[in-house]
């Protein structure tokens, strides 16, 4: 799941970041990588800007290493996706961070993600709102996912297995909802459970084309307003979303 960016900028910004294959790092290095990342991020260009204070401040804070495989620890704080395991990646830091910017957040909102994966954009999210709730449909990710929140004591999130196009009706309406994989069509049932004044923020596009658009959705009195940020590259939404 990535912003759409060249190789060698990616490659670049692992050797600024000390990122080697081998053994992980100490952990009071962690802390100075965390701050490269940011530093990295708050270089993107000027439209594509993260700028929000409070998202880049919790993005220093929030552990990525600790919910990357042990075996990818040294490459935690690169501005790349990651491999999770079953098809899946843990989200370009940029990505999470921009995306979580795009939900305009205030600390008492509930919100819905969808696509727990690793856990990390759910992290993020607790440090920056009220409640929040995920949704992984492979089940041992969101076992681990949830394995690891608990232990980082991020108790305000609440996880479950299942189909996120079915959304999470029992705890609607959520204030925000940020989808982390990408269907072709925006999941309707998402929809009616979004207040009015909600935001979705959505990779929507053919999975063949493996290039899809990010869309900021508005729910109004009068419908949806959508707003289309850039090109991204995110896995498929499964279940019912391929029906």
């Amino acid at each position: 799941m990535s912003y759409l960016w060249p190789a060698a900028f990616i490659a670049a910004a692992l050797v600024a970041l000390g990122c080697r294959r081998g053994a992980p790092p100490p952990q009071e290095d962690y802390a100075l990588m965390r701050d490269a990342m940011v530093n990295q991020i708050e270089a993107y260009p000027a439209e594509q800007r993260v700028r929000d204070p409070r998202v880049l401040a919790v993005m220093r804070k929030v552990p990525r290493h600790e919910f990357v495989p042990e075996n990818a620890r040294h490459l935690a704080y690169a501005d790349t996706p990651l491999d999770i395991g079953a098809g899946q990646t843990i989200s370009q830091p940029y990505m999470v961070a921009f995306m979580t910017q795009a939900l305009e957040l205030k600390p008492e909102d509930k919100v819905l993600e969808i696509g727990t994966g690793s856990g990390y954009q759910a992290a993020i999210l607790a440090e920056l709102t009220g409640a929040v709730y995920s949704i992984e449909i492979v089940e041992s990710l969101a076992r681990r996912a949830q394995d690891t929140l608990t232990r980082l004591g991020y108790g305000r999130v609440h996880t479950r297995t299942g189909d996120g196009y079915q959304g999470w009706p029992e705890q609607a309406p959520f204030d925000a909802i940020v989808v982390t994989c990408a269907p072709e069509r925006v999941p309707q049932p998402l929809v009616a459970q979004l207040r009015e004044g909600g935001r979705l923020v959505i990779p929507l596009g053919p999975e063949a084309s493996g290039v899809q658009e990010l869309l900021v959705l508005r729910k109004t009195a009068a419908g949806l307003r959508e707003e289309t940020r850039m090109p991204v590259r995110f896995v498929p939404m499964t279940g019912a979303a391929r029906r």
